[in-house]
């Protein structure tokens, strides 16, 4: 049985690979320019958390709008049905950076003409730049999770819903303790994707100013007149950051019950 399990590991061309990648890191490592990376190592770290951030709350705040989004797709009533669909093909039929753009520079500029927000507690944090990011990109992450949570819930099977009413479950019951976790279930595969695809959305924010690990590097990359030292580090950044999201649903995918 070890030595079944252990072959695939001991294949020719996964070694061939390792040594590749080994060699690869030694070459970049000796023979380019690192002598500037002490410098922005606290400049990095900043901008490292705040990318972070940013996924992590605009994919809660987006599942969260997403749940609701597919649902009444599936039950109605048709007016909120042709509202999220119409939201949903708006948002994913359009680019991004737009959306982005039309909020900053559309939206963020009529505030500041309006007395009554500008004299708020809110101005505070409307006159930055981020706000404007994280709706975006939350708004991004409900249109197209929307879509796939209205295919999960239109493919949980009628017969477990039926038998969940024939128990005298209510309505809200059904959503809760059968509808929801199994049409989470069938998501999840594609949740993951959806969220590392978020994290590469997230440096079209370094365009409105917010300076996440991308804008850190782009600074880098000025200040430094370098150019394949901080893409090379960034780019390993982001391989490992969505190689830890990917192992991170792998497992939750595993750990979840079928049944």
């Amino acid at each position: 049985m070890s030595h079944s399990t252990a072959k695939p590991w001991l294949a020719t061309h996964r070694i061939v690979m390792i040594v590749i990648a080994i060699a690869l890191v030694a070459y970049v490592t000796l023979n380019m320019r690192w002598e500037w990376l002490p410098r922005y190592t606290d400049l990095i770290a900043q901008g490292l958390w705040r990318t972070l951030w940013l996924l992590a709350l605009s994919v809660f705040f987006g599942f969260l709008l997403a749940v609701p989004i597919g649902l009444v797709q599936v039950t109605g009533p048709r007016p909120l049905s042709a509202l999220a669909l119409g939201f949903c093909t708006v948002i994913r039929g359009t680019p991004l950076l737009l959306q982005l753009w039309l909020l900053y520079y559309g939206l963020g500029s009529i505030f500041p003409s309006i007395p009554e927000i500008r004299d708020s507690f809110l101005w505070p944090y409307l006159r930055q730049a981020w706000p404007y990011a994280l709706l975006t990109l939350t708004l991004s992450f409900a249109a197209y999770e929307g879509e796939i949570m209205r295919g999960a819930f239109s493919g949980v099977p009628k017969g477990e819903l039926e038998a969940a009413r024939a128990y005298g479950m209510s309505p809200w019951q059904v959503l809760r303790r059968v509808w929801l976790p199994r049409a989470f279930h069938r998501a999840l595969p594609t949740l993951g994707g959806e969220v590392v695809l978020q994290l590469k959305a997230t440096p079209l924010v370094a365009t409105i100013t917010v300076i996440d690990i991308y804008g850190v590097f782009s600074r880098v990359r000025q200040d430094t007149f370098l150019t394949y030292e901080p893409l090379l580090l960034l780019a390993l950044i982001y391989l490992i950051l969505a190689g830890l999201l990917t192992l991170v649903f792998r497992h939750l995918e595993n750990r979840l019950p079928v049944r």
